[in-house]
């Protein structure tokens, strides 16, 4: 066991590569205080800033969580990214209706979009550097390009632009990102460059993309990875990765009998992101921001996910945000 005084701190030793973030919620910048000032120089709202957290009901903005995980940003000196404004999950039904019930017309949604970016983004302004502007809208499988939401189907193709126009309107400093996972996938890989060079070619607002990075000890391959980066980097954006975790558990696994993570496991994380950061670093140039959906694993949104009743051990700091193997291997190089 290293004593904690040799430990390093994480964003000071990329500080000269990229951002190091994590994604906070209210229980974990209080449980997870230190760990969190020690060694990252980021936060991303997990959930409190998405639609339906902001603005359950029409007008009725409820910024109270947000603006903890603000203060906490600005008490540690924390750049923040924004998740996120628009997206098919978490957004509240009323955003889609009318009084009666039925379907709102494109040019209503269109406002009602318009309003909540305006209203979140310049409460935001100066402590949010950069949002996800638009997250997932891209189908994983089959020949349609567009996820089928209500966004699209009420609006058109054309809300993702407007989402960005609205965005970079209601703050022209912020740096404004297309999100979505399994970007290293292919198939999906290709859509999502489409999307993204449409957007590119169209002169519409859009500074970078966004790579969730929900990965495991398998997949996806260094390579696809690596084509994934090149390709996005290809089209002069600035990528971040932007919920980075490292699941114990490959796809096909379902077991739900471990209390602990096998030295297996470990071992083959360790391996997976001793990869993962040598590849991240051969990028810096266009990776400017390295976010972990979580800090350590006393919590994470894959502990019941896709596996209810399973944990998951994803990160570099261990239950008593220990660094475990994993963190040595990022940090030695």
């Amino acid at each position: 066991m290293k004593m904690a005084e040799e430990i390093p701190s994480l964003s000071k030793v990329y500080q000269d590569f990229f951002n190091i973030g994590a994604a906070v919620n209210l229980r974990t910048i209080e449980s997870q205080q230190d760990l969190l000032a020690n060694h990252f120089n980021s936060i991303t709202a997990e959930n409190d800033m998405k639609f339906i957290e902001i603005q359950p009901a029409q007008g009725q903005f409820t910024f109270e969580k947000a603006d903890q995980l603000a203060a906490f940003a600005k008490k540690n000196g924390m750049k923040m990214r924004g998740h996120t404004l628009v997206w098919h999950n978490q957004t509240p039904d009323w955003v889609f209706l009318d009084d009666n019930g039925d379907k709102v017309d494109r040019e209503t949604l269109l406002q009602r979009m318009k309003d909540h970016i305006n209203t979140v983004m310049k409460r935001y302004k100066g402590t949010i550097f950069c949002w996800d502007v638009v997250n997932e809208a891209v189908t994983d499988e089959g020949p349609e390009l567009y996820r089928p939401t209500k966004w699209l189907e009420i609006i058109g193709e054309d809300y993702i632009e407007k989402a960005f126009e609205f965005a970079h309107e209601a703050d022209p400093d912020a740096l404004l990102f297309y999100n979505d996972y399994n970007e290293s996938n292919p198939q999906k890989r290709e859509k999502i460059y489409k999307l993204v060079k449409s957007l590119v070619d169209k002169g519409v607002p859009i500074h970078g993309v966004g790579l969730q990075a929900h990965w495991n000890l398998v997949n996806p391959s260094l390579e696809d990875i690596r084509t994934a980066i090149d390709r996005y980097a290809s089209l002069g954006l600035k990528l971040h990765l932007t919920e980075l975790d490292v699941s114990v558990f490959n796809h096909e696994d379902k077991r739900t009998d471990l209390s602990e993570p096998t030295p297996e496991m470990l071992e083959l994380q360790a391996e997976r992101y001793l990869q993962v950061f040598h590849l991240l670093r051969e990028y810096r140039a266009s990776i400017t921001s390295v976010t972990f959906w979580g800090a350590a694993d006393d919590y994470s949104w894959l502990s019941d996910f896709p596996v209810k009743g399973r944990k998951n051990w994803p990160f570099l700091f261990d239950e008593n945000h220990q660094p475990k193997d994993s963190f040595w291997k990022v940090v030695q190089f």
